[in-house]
């Protein structure tokens, strides 16, 4: 018996943004993902997202600043200070319609991806939350209501 080429194996679609962050936050136990659709082209709604020093701050409810300190290709790393006077230094993932910051005690998960029902629309998702250090879980108390807030504010912001 011979083994197949790869050249026989069949080809999978790459997920969009929006589906890996509902499945990255599938293995974190306390993890909401918020996903809604706002109306503007994916192309306004991607530049915001990868806007760590802008926009992030901006759409986070608890940020208060944050700031880009690396980026290494797709690998970035920031740091935070909360409207409480804490912060954080983030490590993560930048890419177009993607981006994911950890910290010892938060996680920070934004994705967007073109309508797959209507022209002109951006699937957008967001999960986040404190974490528990060395735990693959979330505090689940006000994930819902933060995911809410962030996608209302950029749904704003791209309709100004």
């Amino acid at each position: 018996m011979t083994e197949p080429s790869l050249a026989q194996w069949p080809a999978t679609p790459e997920i969009d943004p929006v589906r890996r962050l509902h499945t990255l936050a599938a293995g974190i136990r306390g993890a909401l993902v918020t996903t809604r659709e706002i109306p503007a082209p994916y192309a306004t709604v991607r530049p915001l997202l990868a806007d760590i020093d802008g926009e992030l701050s901006r759409l986070v409810p608890d940020m208060r600043r944050l700031e880009l300190t690396r980026a290494d290709g797709d690998r970035v790393e920031a740091v935070a200070r909360s409207r409480f006077g804490m912060h954080a230094r983030f490590h993560g993932v930048r890419r177009p319609g993607w981006l994911w910051l950890q910290s010892r005690f938060v996680l920070i998960g934004l994705a967007a991806a073109p309508s797959l029902t209507t022209d002109g629309h951006t699937r957008v998702a967001f999960t986040g939350g404190v974490r528990l250090p060395g735990r693959a879980a979330l505090v689940p108390i006000g994930v819902s209501r933060a995911g809410r807030r962030v996608l209302d504010r950029l749904a704003v912001r791209v309709g100004e």
